[in-house]
């Protein structure tokens, strides 16, 4: 395996050894939840990190909450169920304690000897949309929980429509939905349906398109780290930026998932619940909605346009 991560925009490399060395410190500093995916391409590092702090005494397995999601080229139901149980080998842990789909895409079955994370394009380099319905990797799900590989199940970047219509099948109901979501993208109506059917909502990109720029991506998008209305609340409660976007979250009764390298961010980061914003400064964040999605795969295919 390649001792770095290409980043695909940008070409940029990250070391994967990072990657241990941050969810060690993470966890040392007090995070409790590691959001991973098969998708991102250091699930060996990040349990190379958890068995570190495990073995320092400074966790337990079950003190820590690990998410993971399958990838869009395993909705098959065996390929499902077969790529979870890799993926935990991947982590060297026996459960997910939620495990969830990552899209409602399906994409043609890659061999993992072959390529692993697949991404989004086949080994001829195109991406190439297949007719797996979501019904089949939803009855996947089940069985893992069933089996214990994962104590729950769930579901990333769905919308109303699909999430109503997998709520007329499932026997074990979805119990998080991970989606988008920050002040250019509230999402107040799906977070609404989310409350009422139910399921607990997980906010990433909480940063706005901070992380993204990182990646060469949405360079032209203003940050929300450096927006006025930002800014002068943080100010008013001397607090960051980030403390503030990811507080407007959690207020909401969100779950946020931030991601950071830098030791002293990953602190502050955690301290978020010792404050609260007024109406009006909740109101001033959520009226920077412009409905501005920085995930959507339809910029790579336009038979991906789950967001249309």
């Amino acid at each position: 395996m390649a001792t770095t991560i290409t980043l695909k925009r940008t070409g940029d490399k990250v070391p994967r050894s990072e990657c241990a060395e941050i969810v060690y410190k993470a966890l040392k500093a007090g995070y409790r939840l590691l959001d991973g995916a098969g998708d991102y391409g250091n699930e060996i590092e990040a349990g190379e990190g958890l068995a570190r702090a495990i073995k320092e005494g400074i966790v337990k397995r079950e003190d820590v909450f690990i998410t993971s999601k399958l990838w869009n080229t395993f909705h098959e139901k065996q390929r499902a169920k077969d790529i979870a149980r890799h993926q935990l080998e991947l982590w060297g842990i026996d459960y997910f304690d939620l495990y969830l789909i990552h899209f409602p895409i399906s994409l043609e079955y890659v061999e993992p000897s072959a390529k692993y994370p697949p991404e989004w394009w086949g080994l001829d380099g195109a991406p190439h949309p297949t007719k797996v319905p979501i019904q089949e990797t939803w009855t996947a799900m089940e069985e893992l929980a069933d089996e214990g590989i994962a104590k729950n199940i769930g579901v990333s970047n769905f919308q109303g429509s699909i999430l109503i219509d997998l709520f007329r099948y499932a026997r074990i109901e979805p119990q998080v939905l991970q989606v988008e979501l920050h002040p250019y993208l509230t999402q107040e109506s799906l977070v609404a349906l989310s409350k009422t059917l139910g399921i607990a909502v997980t906010a990433y990109s909480s940063l706005g398109p901070q992380s993204w720029l990182e990646l060469g991506m949405h360079t032209k998008t203003p940050g929300l780290l450096t927006h006025d209305t930002v800014t002068s609340i943080a100010k008013t409660h001397s607090r960051s930026s980030a403390q503030i976007l990811l507080r407007w979250a959690v207020q909401q009764g969100l779950a946020v998932i931030p991601k950071s390298s830098n030791h002293d961010r990953l602190l502050q980061n955690l301290q978020v619940t010792d404050f609260s914003l007024s109406e009006e400064e909740t109101k001033a964040l959520s009226a920077l909605n412009i409905n501005y999605r920085l995930n959507d795969p339809q910029t790579i295919h336009p038979a991906l346009g789950i967001f249309a």
